[in-house]
């Protein structure tokens, strides 16, 4: 089945900028976010050295996941993303809501991200909390002034990141095989298989991101052969690098408490080197973070211009100068980030408080777009789209009373829809 495009979303194509190179930097620094730096530890004290069967089994998880949304954007390259796929599927008011989901999600996500950062230098600089909002909003500033600055010096920078991203972890990966023991993989599974779908569950949103590059996709070149492309060449990039790095923490045996966990790499960069680990894993903490909150702000200002093209939020946002930079959504993406970190600074806002926003939005946006594409494709097509919807259905229990956020969100736009359609004029 395929649907007709709405009116709402025929729009002219922007430049198509972007290559396999960048596209797959855009996809890597998506998919590598902070958790990069923790998660390795976390899940390895959860399960033991079976952490490395649940690292697999999600990377394996998040292939239907991404292939769907490569499908979807290839076929239907817009900036309106989630929201485009939702429309055509189902209708102008799921497409606001889905747009709206992630809109916001990543709004709240601009504060999460930096702020992780921001923590880490605290740490290493051994400064107060209080300084953390701080770095945050530099590490915000640096991404909203490189999107207004074009395309070109986006790109160069983008590019820059994802290898320092790369760098990184392939620079802890090598620097612990000498370390490595291999007494440290017996027992195997100390947890039992109760530890393995626990450690399952956590690293879910570790392969999370693939919806990003969808608001892009109309300023791919060759769009239909390229970003399934840079689609395959990050999933391999990405299962190499979580693995790689997850093999290394357990192997050293870096983990088995909180502290440990948060700090894994850079204490096996210090045991290798010498070096400090505080000061080794804010320096990755900085560059991954800055990779993530750039490739996030490209993606979601895209948005923010689709919503404002096709009456779902007010037009201003849909402005572009001469070298179609979204300004006006790129400056109210950053100035909701920045009023976060401020909030942060004022109210004692943490990383733990804020998290949860995203994810329960991120996830209720990923529901719609798979459910768009069972409806929209046929064959093989639409059989991954509902492998990768039915793995997104059994998480929703995790998410607990968190749910209510996307429910109450679609029921206020919906509202507002209502209230806009009854009161405008005749």
């Amino acid at each position: 089945m395929t649907a007709e495009p709405a009116s709402s979303t025929r729009h002219s194509t922007p430049p198509a900028r972007i290559g396999l190179v960048q596209g797959t930097a855009l996809y890597t620094c998506a998919i590598l976010g902070a958790g990069v730096l923790v998660l390795p530890g976390q899940v390895a004290s959860l399960a033991g050295p079976a952490s490395l069967v649940a690292w697999a089994l999600s990377a394996l998880l998040g292939v239907p996941l991404a292939f769907t949304f490569a499908a979807l954007a290839s076929r239907m390259p817009d900036a309106g993303g989630v929201a485009t796929y939702a429309t055509r599927a189902f209708g102008r008011a799921a497409g606001a809501i889905a747009g709206w989901w992630y809109f916001i999600a990543v709004a709240v996500g601009h504060v999460v991200v930096p702020l992780t950062a921001g923590h880490y230098l605290c740490s290493a600089m051994d400064l107060g909390r209080g300084w953390a909002p701080v770095f945050g909003l530099l590490i915000l500033a640096v991404s909203i002034a490189a999107n207004l600055a074009g395309v070109a010096v986006g790109s160069r920078l983008q590019i820059g990141l994802a290898l320092g991203v790369a760098a990184i972890l392939t620079t802890v990966i090598v620097v612990a095989i000498p370390q490595m023991r291999g007494t440290e993989f017996a027992p195997f599974a100390p947890a039992g298989i109760g530890g393995i779908g626990q450690a399952v569950v956590v690293l879910f949103f570790a392969f999370a991101g693939w919806e990003a590059i969808a608001h892009l996709s109309g300023e791919f070149r060759d769009v239909r052969r390229t970003l399934p492309q840079a689609t395959l060449l990050t999933v391999f990039i990405v299962t190499v690098l979580y693995l790689g790095v997850a093999a290394a923490v357990v192997g050293t045996g870096t983990y088995g408490d909180p502290g440990t966990d948060r700090i894994s790499l850079g204490l096996i960069v210090a045991g290798g080197w010498g070096v400090a680990a505080s000061g080794t894993i804010a320096v990755a903490a900085v560059v991954i973070c800055l990779g993530t909150t750039h490739a996030f702000m490209h993606s979601v200002s895209r948005l923010g211009s689709a919503l404002g093209r096709d009456g779902w939020a007010p037009k201003a946002l849909a402005h572009e100068n001469s070298e179609s930079v979204p300004v006006v959504s790129v400056l109210t993406v950053g100035g909701i980030g920045a009023l976060g970190h401020v909030g942060s600074l004022i109210f004692g806002w943490q990383t733990e408080d804020l998290v949860l926003i995203p994810a329960v939005l991120v996830l209720a946006t990923y529901l719609v777009g798979t459910a768009a594409a069972v409806r929209l494709f046929s064959g093989r097509d639409r059989i991954v789209a509902v492998i990768a919807l039915g793995f997104l259905l059994l998480t929703v229990p995790f998410t607990g009373w968190h749910i209510i956020i996307p429910i109450g969100m679609a029921l206020v736009i919906a509202l507002a829809a209502f209230s806009a359609r009854r009161y405008s004029p005749r």
